[in-house]
C-alpha cells in the first residue's frame, strides 16, 4: 500500500467507503469511518455542523442545504459495475477527501464563509494548503457542491473573494484570465439553492471583477479578451510561439506576449460570465443593466465567431496572437475546454455545436487538452498541457456531446473516465496518458529550461465533479431556471434502466428513474401523473419522476 493510500485508509476514506460496497447504489455502514456520522441513507444530512466539514441548520432562500448523497443504480450490470463504481468513488473524493475546513484567516477574506461549519472544496489532496484557487473553486461548486452541498458549494465560491476598497471582487492574482468563471459558478449556484441575499452580493462581485477585466484585458480591435486560455497556466499547452527555448519558467506569462493571446476557452467564459451577470440583473431588477451585460455578451460571441470559427473545419481555432508581428493569426489547434464551452455556453449555435462535437479529435483515452502535439512533444514524451487527458477537460466535453445530441459520444466519455479511475486504484487523478491511459503528469519546461516531466496530482476535486457533472447534468440532464429543476436527460443505449434516488432540491427530494435510450423524452410521470419534466422551485416533500426516452 502506497503512503497515500495509507493514509486514507487510516481515516476511514477508502475508493468505496462513503456508499459501501462499490456498485450497489446502497448508502452502507461506513459513513461515520469516513468523519460522517449522522448521515442517513439514501439523502443524508449532518444534524450537527462540525470542524469536520458537513454544515447544517443554514436554510438561506428557504431551501435544503444539507449534504446530500443521491444513490445511483443501473438495470445493466456491467454498466453499474464500472460507471456506479466511479460514481461512488467521485463522491468519496468530493466529500470524504476535498470537503475541508476554511481557515478563516486565509479563506475567509469576503466575511462571507458560514461559520460553523466552514467548510468548502479544495483543489486536491495532493496539493499543500492553502488551495486559494478560482479556477477550481468554481468548477467544483458549478459541477456539483452547490447542488449535493449547497453551503459546501457557497463557502466554496466565497473562500475565493476579497473585499477591497471597491467593495467584493474576485480575488486578483496573477491568473486573471480565469477570474470570470466565477462569475458562472455563481450564477449556478443561485439557480440552485433560490438564495437571493447570495445573489445580491454575487451581483457585485461579478460586476466588479467583469469591470477590472474590461478595463484592462478587452483587445477593442478584435472585441476579445486577452490573456492565456483557461486551463493552460503551464507553458506546455502552447506551441512555439509563444513557447521558446531558454526560458527556465513552466508559468505561462514568464513567456513573451502570452499576455497578448485571445483564447477560445477565456472568451467563450466570458461571453457566459456576462451572459449571467445579465441574468443577475435581471433576477435583481436592474433592467437596463441586463441589457447592457447582454450587449457585452454578445459582442464577445460575435467576436469569437469571427476570428476564432473553422468553417472548413466544422471546429474552432485555438488562440488568436497579439502581438505585432502575428497579430490576428489563428493557431488552429483543438482546445478540447474551449470546444466544450462553446457548446455548453452557447457561443456556437445549434448547427456548429453538432459540427464541433463531431468533428473533435478524440486520442484512445479520451479528450485532451490540446491536439496535436507540439513539435517538442510526443506520444513518448506527451506535454503536460498538450496531448493529456485532463479529467475536468474530457468531462466537460462529454456534458457538451450530450447537449449536442450525441449519445454515443456522451456514452464513450463517461465510460472512458471510468475506466480510468479504474485502472488507477478507483482514483480520481489530475490527469492521464492519452495513449496508455497510466496516471502521467506529462511533460513541460521546468525551472532549469528542459522539458521536465511532472506528476500528476491524486485526488483532484475537480477531476471528480467532472465525472459527477456528466452523471447529473449529462445522462440526469438536470438543469435549473428561476423557475425550477428542469430535466433534460441523455441516456446511451445499452446502459438499461437507471435511476437517481434521493437527490435533494431545495426543500423537495426526487427519485428520477430513465427507460428507454437517447435523448427526446417521449413520456413523463411526476408522482404517477403525465407531466412535464420539470418540478416547481416552491415543491416540497418527495417525489417520483419516471421518464421514457427514445431516439
Amino acid at each position: 500500500m502506497d503512503s497515500d493510500a495509507a493514509a486514507r485508509e487510516s481515516r476511514g476514506v477508502t475508493r468505496r467507503g462513503i456508499l459501501g460496497t462499490a456498485g450497489t447504489g446502497v448508502v452502507a455502514g461506513t459513513l461515520a469511518a469516513a468523519g460522517l456520522a449522522g448521515l442517513g441513507a439514501t439523502s443524508a444530512h449532518a444534524d450537527e455542523p462540525s470542524r469536520a466539514g458537513i454544515p447544517q441548520g443554514n436554510r438561506p432562500g428557504g431551501g435544503r442545504v444539507g449534504y446530500t448523497m443521491p444513490t445511483l443504480a443501473f438495470g445493466d450490470a456491467a454498466t453499474q459495475q464500472l460507471l456506479g463504481t466511479a460514481y461512488e468513488s467521485a463522491l468519496t473524493d468530493l466529500f470524504g477527501i476535498n470537503t475541508a475546513y476554511a481557515d478563516p484567516g486565509t479563506y475567509d477574506a469576503a466575511k462571507l464563509v458560514t461559520y460553523p461549519s466552514g467548510s468548502f472544496v479544495r483543489a486536491g489532496g495532493g496539493y499543500p494548503s492553502p488551495q486559494r484557487w478560482t479556477r477550481d473553486a468554481a468548477v467544483n461548486a458549478w459541477n456539483a457542491a452547490s447542488l449535493l452541498g449547497p453551503v459546501i458549494g457557497r463557502n466554496t465560491l466565497w473562500a475565493v473573494i476579497d473585499r477591497g476598497d471597491g467593495g467584493l471582487i474576485v480575488q486578483q492574482d496573477n491568473q486573471w484570465w480565469d477570474q470570470v468563471i466565477w462569475v458562472l459558478g455563481a450564477w449556478n449556484h443561485y439557480l440552485v439553492t433560490g438564495d437571493r441575499d447570495f445573489l445580491a452580493d454575487a451581483y457585485t462581485t461579478s460586476v466588479n471583477t467583469l469591470t477590472a477585466r474590461r478595463a484592462k484585458n478587452l483587445n477593442a480591435d478584435f472585441g476579445l479578451f486577452q490573456g492565456p486560455s483557461f486551463m493552460n497556466d503551464g507553458i506546455a499547452g502552447y506551441p512555439a510561439p509563444p513557447w521558446s527555448s531558454g526560458i527556465n519558467s513552466s508559468f505561462v506569462l514568464d513567456y513573451p506576449h502570452t499576455d497578448e493571446l485571445m483564447c477560445l476557452s477565456t472568451n467563450c467564459l466570458y461571453y457566459g460570465a456576462y451572459q449571467a451577470a445579465g441574468n443577475m440583473a435581471q433576477a435583481l431588477g436592474h433592467q437596463a443593466d441586463a441589457a447592457a451585460h447582454r450587449a457585452a455578451a454578445k459582442s464577445v460571441r460575435d467576436a469569437v465567431n469571427t476570428h476564432l470559427w473553422r468553417e472548413d473545419a466544422g471546429l474552432y481555432g485555438y488562440f488568436v496572437h497579439g502581438q505585432d508581428t502575428l497579430a490576428g493569426r489563428l493557431d488552429t489547434s483543438q482546445e478540447g475546454a474551449g470546444l466544450a464551452f462553446a457548446v455548453l455556453l452557447g457561443v456556437a449555435d445549434a448547427d456548429r455545436a453538432r459540427r464541433v462535437v463531431a468533428a473533435t479529435h478524440w486520442e484512445p483515452h479520451g479528450i485532451v487538452n490540446v491536439w496535436p502535439h507540439f513539435e517538442r512533444f510526443s506520444d513518448d514524451q506527451p506535454g503536460r498541457h498538450n496531448v493529456s487527458v485532463w479529467p475536468m477537460v474530457h468531462s466537460m466535453f462529454g456534458h457538451a456531446a450530450a447537449v449536442a445530441g450525441r449519445a454515443d459520444l456522451f456514452a464513450r466519455a463517461v465510460q472512458e473516465l471510468a475506466s480510468l479511475v479504474r485502472s488507477s486504484d478507483n482514483s480520481f487523478y489530475e490527469l492521464y496518458n492519452s495513449q496508455s491511459g497510466a496516471v502521467d503528469g506529462g511533460w513541460q519546461t521546468g525551472g532549469d529550461g528542459t522539458e521536465s516531466h511532472f506528476t500528476s496530482q491524486p485526488d483532484q476535486a475537480w477531476s471528480a465533479t467532472g465525472y459527477l457533472r456528466m452523471i447529473l447534468s449529462g445522462l440526469f440532464g438536470v438543469g435549473f431556471t428561476e423557475e425550477g429543476l428542469r430535466l433534460s436527460p441523455t441516456l446511451p443505449s445499452g446502459w438499461g434502466t437507471v435511476t437517481l434516488g434521493g437527490l435533494a432540491y431545495r426543500d423537495a427530494t426526487l427519485d428520477i428513474t430513465l427507460t428507454g435510450s437517447g435523448g427526446r423524452v417521449r413520456s413523463c410521470t411526476v408522482d404517477g401523473r403525465r407531466s412535464a419534466p420539470v418540478l416547481p422551485a416552491a415543491a416540497t416533500g418527495h417525489h417520483t419522476v419516471e421518464i421514457a426516452l427514445g431516439d
